[in-house]
């Protein structure tokens, strides 16, 4: 059976993708570690890559590689989120495919590299099947000797004893954190939540939407995400966003890179109300060591 390549670096990929036979459909996966869909898709490829069976000359290779720790190739590729399939052949893109959706990457992958073995309906295990317990009920159970009612049909009365004080200190760090973050997205018009800073991004992603800013000339704050692990947790709950980069403005969150780059497709202009310097001289509006930016400077 087929297996999946895990790629480490550009050296690694440029000799993998060079040594295929130009019949061959190169699947790549581009994944993060922190992106919980990365891990459904990756067991997705792993099942799908097993119903190939070996052969001579392979009807696919199957890569995957970290979008972060090799951000070139990400760029290259156009990868603007993950989990992301690109499908190859001989150099040549064939089809991409963003998301999670098992079906949609299976059509994608036998479209091009034809049908495997047969590993259940829709090509991947058949989903594991849960039969409700029937219970009898006026049954009673026996605890120690005595007889007690089951307890999955208790509900509390009004004259109950509280089990849990009404505000925890959990809860009060909650919206601490909640009231921190209200005034973070307002520091600055624009506000960037990024991995690193603008001068030493530390993924692609990060790099890309740092560049487009300063091409549109916008002055915006940024937050270093990877300085403060609350932030980097609340942010995710707080947009509704599970991955970083993050871009605010006015207050109002915008989306990560997939979106800005969408709003700039529909309307050029999306950044024109922050504009504070010449196209191609856009830039921050703290200093890089500080982790809480302060609003836009003149």
């Amino acid at each position: 059976m087929s297996t999946i390549t895990e790629i480490t670096s550009s050296s690694a990929f440029t000799s993998q993708i060079s040594s295929l036979p130009p019949t061959t459909a190169a699947v790549i996966f581009f994944h993060t570690p922190w992106a919980a869909p990365c891990a459904q898709m990756s067991l997705i490829l792993k099942t799908l890559a097993s119903s190939y069976p070996p052969q001579e000359p392979p009807a696919v290779s199957f890569l995957s590689l970290d979008a972060e720790a090799l951000p070139d190739i990400s760029e290259s590729f156009d990868v603007t989120a993950v989990p992301f399939l690109v499908i190859q052949r001989d150099g040549k893109v064939l089809e991409k495919v963003s998301g999670s959706d098992a079906a949609k990457v299976r059509e994608a992958v036998e479209r091009h590299a034809g049908k495997g073995g047969n590993t259940g309906k829709m090509g991947l295990p058949p989903a594991l099947e849960v039969q409700r317990r029937e219970e009898d009920d006026t049954s009673a159970q026996q605890t120690n000797g005595e007889t007690s009612n089951n307890l999955s049909k208790y509900a509390p009365g009004a004259n109950d004893p509280a089990t849990a004080p009404e505000m925890s200190s959990t809860q009060e760090q909650r919206e601490e954190l909640e009231s921190r973050l209200k005034e973070l997205v307002k520091a600055a018009p624009v506000m960037l939540f990024m991995k690193g800073t603008p001068s030493h991004p530390q993924c692609g992603f990060s790099r890309t939407i740092v560049g487009i800013l300063r091409e549109k000339g916008v002055r915006y704050g940024f937050f270093n995400i990877l300085a403060d692990e609350d932030v980097r947790t609340g942010m995710k709950t707080f947009s509704d966003w599970p991955t970083f980069p993050q871009l605010y403005a006015g207050g109002e969150f915008v989306g990560g890179l997939d979106i800005v780059k969408e709003e700039l497709e529909s309307d050029p202009e999306f950044f024109a109300p922050y504009v504070a310097a010449p196209k191609g001289q856009g830039g921050m509006a703290a200093p890089e060591a500080q982790k809480q930016p302060a609003t836009a400077s003149a």
